[in-house]
């Protein structure tokens, strides 16, 4: 068995095309098809179901698939622990967020401390994010929704409360907080259907008792304050949000009832070669977030 064969089947069982998947490899589809047969004679058993001119991966292949991918992910692991040995990889960190909000002053802190440091971001998905950890494809993942796999671990960093905002005028506007399902009938300006945050606040009105009317959707929660500015309709926000960008949203609420809170956290890969720059970044991360909750906890003893 040859590391050029697993090459030839991973691709061939990813596409499940051979005439595709002979094109991405850059060899004639014959060649392909003999590598793959010698494979199976390898091992004894049929790696695809093959009806007419179409292959899909069988039960077999399934299996082997997953050991071949933990193969080529080990090799990879080694050239980048090879490379930071060697002094030849750059202080590079990949890292997938789904709080976009929360990273500028988080990133900013860091590089001022370490201005070689480079950092590719992603936003991404929760399920997209497993995945890409699982994989070696990113160092971490800061996400609010748990990331639970025996591969990853997930270490919460904070817990926030969430607020709401309402336009100036209105009839919520004079108070401090606010019990949830006093905003049953109220029109709401929430981020898109399918985000963690959306996931979040929806559950939370369905304590309430009601589902929320929902008139506008984004991905922005600078632009859906502004939007509850004009009147818009009501918003719910993170309190870190506001604590960061206080000035760009208008009046805000705690919520008493149910209790609105979420947790964000950090995941990394168990089996994934980390430098020492991103070990050291990851305990920058947590000293940030623990100041950050420092400060919470002041603000919420002032109230």
């Amino acid at each position: 068995m040859e590391l050029l064969q697993l090459h030839y089947f991973r691709t061939v069982a990813r596409l499940e095309h051979m005439t595709k998947a002979a094109q991405k490899l850059q060899i004639a589809q014959p060649s392909l098809s003999k590598t793959i047969s010698r494979l199976e004679e390898d091992l004894g058993a049929p790696l695809f179901n093959r009806e007419h001119r179409k292959i899909k991966l069988n039960e077999f292949g399934k299996v082997f698939l997953k050991r071949v991918d933990r193969v080529f992910l080990e090799l990879d692991e080694g050239r980048k622990e090879i490379l930071a040995l060697s002094k030849q990889q750059e202080n590079k960190i990949t890292l997938a967020v789904t709080i976009p909000r929360v990273l500028p002053d988080l990133l900013q802190s860091f590089l001022t401390k370490n201005p070689n440091v480079k950092f590719q971001q992603f936003l991404q998905s929760t399920s997209s994010m497993k995945d890409q950890l699982i994989e070696g494809k990113i160092d971490y993942c800061i996400s609010s929704v748990l990331i639970e796999d025996p591969h990853i671990i997930w270490e919460p960093l904070i817990t926030e409360e969430i607020h709401l905002i309402v336009p100036p005028g209105h009839p919520f506007s004079s108070r401090d907080t606010i019990k949830l399902a006093e905003a049953k009938n109220e029109t709401f300006i929430n981020m898109h259907t399918g985000y963690g945050f959306r996931n979040l606040t929806d559950q939370f009105c369905q304590e309430a008792g009601f589902e929320p009317h929902i008139a506008f959707e984004g991905d922005d929660s600078t632009v859906i304050g502004d939007l509850v500015k004009q009147g818009l309709g009501i918003a719910f926000v993170p309190e870190i949000t506001l604590l960061h960008q206080l000035d760009k949203f208008p009046h805000s609420l705690r919520i008493t009832e149910p209790n609105c809170l979420r947790t964000i956290g950090i995941a990394w890969s168990k089996s994934s070669y980390l430098s020492e720059t991103a070990h050291q970044f990851r305990e920058f991360v947590k000293e940030y977030f623990k100041v950050l909750a420092t400060r919470l906890n002041k603000k919420h003893e002032f109230h």
